[in-house]
């Protein structure tokens, strides 16, 4: 097995409280079951038969098996375990295995084992959160499958120019489509899988970048449900790696139409980190981001807004004091509003700007503009919110601006009291 590809790590699996097991396979089970026998050893084979014990193991891997019923088939699925962990082997150690005639056996075999109906959820309000994921029953098998597919892969004796003959656009969408597998045992793998299709057949590059578009599009504008949507974007991130200059229209497009959108789906918690470090790739966009984000600011949840804030953060942490200028004025009208939130966590998260040197700066050079747009909030907030440690952290950040510049601030405070005494 691989521990770590790429710099994808394996996550290790959550300890499960109730596990369920399902099988797609169900909906594919072959009822008149080929009776398998056990095939001579490939270690053992003759040089000269290598090849062909290779196929037949290939095509004796293709029989599929019912592992919803445990005691069925047993003697069978034995026997395809075994010989699929001998292909797992051979291909991973032996020089000289893969040659032309074996690429549309084994990618036959990886086909019809991977590729089925993906079952509708056990729990239709299923949270990744809070409850555990529905595993694939027939993972004794398919692991080995997606085990021999990946040393296909990085096999130093495969060839991209036979091998696009078979894993074409065709397949390349059966692969993406897998990614909605409940199962994270099995993304974990598709994603490492598609990467190296993606290094190793270039032709299919353009493809893949617009087909996991129209998966994310997909989501936001249509299903709101998609499991590998963490995956696709550490995908996605690895394959941008800093967008060049000169920019492409189709980057422009993916930020504009994918990346900001995705903040408006309801599990965004689930994928937020791989978002932000596909957004932390796209060097030049740090307006665009911050735009987006203000436009689909979220009306009704905290926990968003929290997470909202912390990119704006991440983001004014490396903005230009010239691109600063050009959105101070709607971003503060919205931590200002963040500020008056009777969340405490929204309004701490809001004013822990002010702890941040870099932007602590760039609201000095700024503070002609911006202090008369949070001034006003600030002093009222101040009196008035529940949570003392909001109050404190208030009282700082108007001492603050009051050490910037003391003359706009009494002139503030001079007005404030002025508006306040008309509204009694």
């Amino acid at each position: 097995s691989i521990s770590k590809v790429d710099g994808f790590p394996r996550r290790s699996m959550r300890r499960a409280r109730q596990r369920r097991s399902h099988s797609s396979s169900q909906f594919r089970y072959q009822s008149s079951q080929v009776e398998l026998t056990p095939l001579p050893l490939l270690k053992d084979a003759p040089v000269a038969e290598l090849h062909d014990l290779f196929c037949k193991k290939l095509q004796q891997c293709c029989v599929l098996f019912d592992f919803l019923d445990c005691v069925a088939d047993l003697k069978g699925k034995e026997i395809k375990r075994a010989a699929l962990n001998e292909l797992v082997e051979s291909v991973a150690t032996s020089r000289g295995v893969l040659i032309e005639p074996l690429y549309p056996e084994a990618i036959k075999m990886i086909s019809v084992n991977i590729f089925r109906t993906l079952p509708p959820s056990e729990n239709p309000e299923f949270d990744p959160e809070e409850d555990e994921p529905t595993l694939e029953a027939s993972w004794p098998h398919l692991q080995l499958v997606y085990e021999f597919f990946l040393r296909f892969l990085e096999s130093p004796d495969f060839q991209p120019s036979m091998a696009k003959r078979y894993v074409d656009q065709k397949f390349v969408l059966q692969l993406l489509e897998l990614f909605d597998s409940e199962d994270p045992r099995e993304r974990e793998y598709l994603k490492t899988i598609l990467h190296r299709v993606y290094g190793k057949l270039l032709g299919l590059r353009a493809y893949i970048r617009k087909q996991i578009n129209n998966i994310f599009l997909r989501f936001i504008y249509e299903t709101e449900h998609f499991n590998g949507v963490a995956e696709l974007l550490e995908i996605l991130g690895s394959i941008i790696n800093g967008f060049a200059l000169p920019l492409k229209s189709e980057h422009k497009q993916f930020l504009v139409r994918v990346l900001i959108p995705l903040h408006t789906a309801k599990s965004l918690s689930i994928f937020h980190a791989q978002v932000g470090d596909t957004r932390l790739k796209c060097l030049y966009f740090h307006l665009s981001i911050i735009r987006g984000l203000l436009k689909y600011w979220p009306k009704t949840c905290t926990q968003k807004e929290v997470m909202f804030l912390g990119e704006i953060e991440e983001i004014l942490d490396v903005i230009e004091p010239s691109q600063f200028i050009r959105v101070q004025e709607p971003l503060f009208k919205q931590i200002a509003a963040c500020i008056s939130s009777p969340h405490f966590q929204v309004a701490e998260r809001a004013l822990y700007f002010w702890n941040n040197e870099y932007i602590l700066s760039l609201i000095e050079e700024n503070c002609q503009v911006i202090l008369p747009l949070v001034f006003a909030t600030l002093y009222r907030v101040s009196k008035e919110h529940w949570n003392q440690t909001i109050v404190s952290l208030i009282y700082n950040v108007l001492k603050t601006f009051m050490e910037m510049n003391s003359k706009l601030f009494d002139d503030l405070t001079a007005s404030y009291k002025v508006e306040k005494q008309k509204c009694v």
